[in-house]
């Protein structure tokens, strides 16, 4: 019988947060399940039994990877499942936790369906960036969220060319630019007024941030086209970045390219839940408001 292995990944600044872990490795080692915690988050845990792992490959050969925070703590521990391709739980100890597929008071519940093989794996779309300057390559990352492109000095406007397909569209004199997925639509390009997209549309966004031009509408683009955006030679530095995690800086003249991602990531569903009832609740949408409030005051 082959051995069952997850990767803890949890934000342990807060002592909460580390009880929380403990539970749901203590259900899992019950469970007959090898448990794996990051080497620098081991010392914090303080779980005897857990195997600590660091780098690139901490979650190869894990059947699960659970994520036990807000957002942050999700993308964080994506960066791990992605490669591995390992489905990735949330559980939601933050504010919001969008991403998250659990709630607080439903971790004993969330394990035990985890345990007993009672879920499904969505395959969320995920973007690939390339930076040039040059001609020469100056770097290279991935985003489950969002890639922006964005002004390096605050008192400054950034000049880009923004293309697709290798096609001008329109230039932008503006503090940036937000290039997002579906699963990114409800978060950074939802706050530069771009569209919410359910995520299981395959398609890519482009999201101006607050542009000075006559034309700054975000676009829904096939997830098939390419996005290019350059940096105008006589702007100032911009910075590029990545689920606002992985960040660098561009020089004037830089092109940063953005294409459909080679790997997804596999995220874990526990119950068939409408994505309509997600958003009201993750955002508190007044369903009623104050018309049925008069009607029926």
């Amino acid at each position: 019988m082959s051995v069952r292995e997850a990767l803890l990944v949890t934000h342990t600044g807060k002592a909460s947060n580390n009880d929380h872990a403990r539970t749901v490795a203590k259900d899992l080692l019950d469970n007959g399940f090898t448990v794996r915690v990051l080497a620098d988050e081991a010392r914090d845990l303080a779980i005897p039994q857990a195997v600590p792992v660091s780098g690139e490959a901490a979650a190869q050969g894990a059947e699960i990877v659970f994520a036990l925070g807000g957002d942050g703590t999700l993308l964080r521990a994506a960066e791990l499942a992605r490669p591995a391709k390992a489905p990735l739980l949330g559980i939601n100890l933050g504010k919001v936790g969008f991403l998250a597929e659990a709630e607080i008071g439903d971790v004993d519940k969330a394990v035990r369906e985890i345990v007993e093989g009672s879920y499904t794996v969505d395959e969320r779309l995920t973007i690939d960036v390339t930076a040039e300057h040059g001609g020469q390559l100056v770097g290279q990352s991935w985003a489950l969220n969002e890639v922006t492109v964005e002004k390096g000095a605050r008192e400054k406007m950034l000049e880009l060319l923004v293309e697709v397909d290798g096609r001008p569209l329109s230039r932008y004199g503006c503090d940036g630019v937000v290039c997002a997925t579906p699963t990114g639509s409800t978060a950074y390009a939802f706050s530069a007024g771009g569209p919410v997209v359910w995520p299981e549309l395959e398609a890519l966004l482009l999201v101006p941030i607050s542009a000075h031009a006559l034309f700054s509408r975000p676009l829904v683009i096939t997830p098939e086209s390419t996005i290019t955006v350059n940096v105008e030679p006589f702007t100032h530095f911009a910075l590029l970045s990545c689920d606002g995690r992985r960040v660098m800086d561009l020089a004037p003249g830089s092109t940063v390219t953005v294409r459909r991602g080679v790997l997804p990531v596999r995220v874990v569903r526990l119950r068939e839940r409408a994505f309509t009832d997600r958003l009201v609740a993750k955002f508190g949408l007044p369903v009623d408001g104050w018309r049925h409030q008069k009607r029926h005051g």
